[in-house]
């Protein structure tokens, strides 16, 4: 049996190691196994669909577990923000590239569910290089719609309040507005994106996007009301979108989004020159270096991806 426990303590102590991402596809891989064998008995061959999903959930607290390791290791040891964010990232591809390869065994992967698996990964290599960056960035909580609406009723008030009008047209006029938050409150409004972070004193929201496709004008409209009542509360809010896809992948809601005036829109290399000024790390630079999905995927799964022409998801 390989000795995890010491493959685990040795890159806790060496940065280089760390960031060695062939050790940490080592050890996912044999973690990834451990759990498939023990996972089976529960779940039996017949149930792929619960089997993948119990698989899936399984690497994903080993790789937590050794992310929170690292994290604490680089603070610890005082890691340059090079070191500590390339250790991290080694460890989310490695864990991500192993859950994918084992999910494709127990369940191959077909092109929407294979889509959708790769925009969550991208998503993730983002939150990580925001979350464990050391440029001062810090993280708050985004408010509630029933927040803002409760402001905005209040603030109204107050102001109708204040005009030279007899009470019967005040009375009149809340009435309207009633109306209007009548038709509003059809539907609750959440203001939540991916990311909520403040640099330099600008609050600042951003929302990830692996590609835009045909499928996604109700997010775009979506997305267009929440940035507007950003861009409308008192204390003052940038919403910045990021999508992996270059512009001549993405559609016309992509544009749609960059032209409102109320999203700063990026694609591409662009996206990757953003996250590089919001997190100060090179991002772009260290997926070129180390993510390699044809070299370091199983023959057997590179193949499969290979016959479904799964590849185009993988260029970053």
């Amino acid at each position: 049996m390989v000795n995890t426990v010491f493959m685990a303590s040795d890159v806790l102590h060496n940065p280089k190691d760390a960031c060695d991402k062939t050790r940490h596809l080592k050890y996912f891989r044999e973690r990834g196994r451990e759990s498939l064998i023990e996972l089976q008995r529960e779940y039996g061959a017949q149930q792929r669909g619960k089997l993948a999903s119990a698989v899936n959930r399984s690497l994903q607290a080993s790789s937590r577990h050794v992310v929170s390791s690292l994290a604490d290791a680089a603070k610890t040891q005082k890691w340059s923000l090079e070191e500590s964010s390339s250790a991290i990232l080694a460890a989310t591809y490695s864990s991500q590239l192993a859950m994918l390869e084992l999910r494709n065994e127990v369940w191959p992967y077909e092109y929407m569910s294979f889509s959708r698996r790769i925009g969550e990964l991208w998503e993730l290599f983002i939150r990580t290089a925001f979350e464990h960056t050391q440029t001062g960035l810090q993280h708050f909580i985004p408010p509630l719609f029933s927040d803002v609406r409760k402001g905005l009723k209040h603030e109204l008030a107050e102001y109708i309040e204040q005009l030279p009008i007899k009470a019967a047209q005040r009375a009149e006029l809340m009435a309207y507005y009633e109306k209007v938050w009548t038709l509003v409150d059809s539907g609750e409004i959440n203001l939540e994106l991916d990311l909520h972070v403040v640099k330099n004193g600008e609050r600042i929201c951003v929302d990830l996007k692996s590609g835009f496709g045909s499928n996604e004008k109700g997010n775009m409209n979506r997305l267009l009301m929440v940035a507007t009542i950003y861009r409308n509360l008192e204390a003052g809010y940038k919403c910045i979108l990021l999508v992996r896809a270059p512009e001549d992948r993405n559609n016309n809601y992509f544009r749609t989004l960059r032209d409102s005036g109320v999203w700063e829109a990026h694609c591409g290399a662009e996206a990757y020159a953003r996250i590089r000024d919001l997190t100060g790390f090179d991002l772009q630079t260290w997926i070129s270096k180390n993510v390699d999905w044809k070299g370091d995927l199983t023959s057997e799964t590179l193949k499969h991806f290979e016959d479904n022409n799964l590849m185009s998801y993988l260029d970053w």
